[in-house]
């Protein structure tokens, strides 16, 4: 059997309530040279049913289910180690994607050899599909001097450059994406020393924030569980201390010459004193500062419905 091109990844735990209509999305892509491996974590709710229905209608879906809850991360690893595509995309259960999201970022790999991950604009929706922020990317992640992406990855916050497709090759010479607290970013700092990312400036991508969102968890221990259950009785302090070692681990492995190297070595010490810096900082100024009262986003005009229009598959 020929391998296809791309290898979509979507992991899910519980994801009934919007799963069909991200599946709806992925599946009316422009671009169809894909697989679709869906590994479902031991879902309790209807998620099983809606993957074997979608399986059994498309061919180029692949369902795997979990007889036991592995926790998010290894279940997010788990699909780059059945991937057989040359290139890789993870794919969130409740997102929605435009549908020349793939046919973009497979053509800017194909026109830039030297980038390992292509993605493209992105906005958080609601859980009514309305637009409530345009997020703007401000990474140098396309610089040609790999300190210089650290140092961004490092020092800039946003970016869901996870879920850009990326070359399969890069993805599996990185270190698997942990579980301890941040470990994605330290994850995207690791592909940011292996080449260069592109940008594709069209609004593809929108992802949904919603309250049932397994990263709302309150504590770093309890974000770090859901992750992978067997991180529930690691302290804190262990998972600070992982996540900066994440970043150490990241520079070592990666191909630099000894003088790019000591350079990022550099940018991760001012780094880390900046934050030790910041969060001494907010604990003293915490009891004088105030949180104003959060009010939601004005309603927008429902813009993701445009772009999505048509992909909705009719289930029988």
């Amino acid at each position: 059997m020929t391998a296809p091109r791309l290898t979509i990844g979507l992991p899910v735990y519980n994801g009934e309530k919007y799963l069909a209509e991200s599946l709806d999305t992925l599946l009316g892509q422009t671009f169809g040279d894909f697989e679709l491996i869906i590994s479902d974590n031991a879902s309790t709710d209807g998620t099983e049913a809606t993957c074997r229905r979608y399986a059994a209608m498309d061919a180029r879906i692949r369902y795997l289910r979990q007889p036991r809850n592995i926790g998010a991360r290894p279940n997010h690893n788990l699909l780059v180690e059945q991937a057989r595509g040359e290139l890789f995309k993870w794919a969130a259960h409740d997102d929605l994607y435009g549908r020349d999201l793939l046919a973009a970022c497979v053509t800017a790999l194909d026109e830039h050899p030297e980038a390992v991950l292509a993605h493209a604009d992105e906005a958080i929706i609601n859980e009514r599909n309305q637009i409530v922020m345009h997020c703007e990317y401000t990474l140098d992640s396309d610089s040609p001097y790999a300190p210089d992406r650290l140092r961004s990855v490092l020092f800039t916050e946003g970016g869901d450059d996870e879920y850009g497709v990326i070359r399969t090759s890069a993805l599996r010479a990185a270190k698997p994406n942990n579980s301890y607290h941040n470990s994605s970013r330290t994850f995207i700092a690791e592909l940011a020393l292996r080449g260069r990312f592109h940008h594709v400036p069209e609004l593809l991508y929108f992802r949904r924030d919603h309250p049932d969102r397994g990263d709302r968890n309150p504590t770093i221990r309890a974000l770090c569980a859901n992750l992978d259950p067997r991180r529930a009785e690691h302290s804190t302090a262990r998972l600070l201390t992982e996540y900066v070692w994440g970043f150490v681990g990241s520079i070592s492995r990666a191909p630099l010459s000894n003088s790019e190297r000591w350079r990022c070595y550099r940018h991760l010490v001012h780094w880390l004193v900046r934050s030790c810096v910041r969060r001494v900082a907010s604990r003293s100024l915490a009891p004088i500062m105030s949180l104003g009262d959060y009010t939601e986003p004005a309603e927008t005009a429902p813009i993701v419905a445009e772009v999505v229009e048509g992909q909705r598959r009719t289930v029988l």
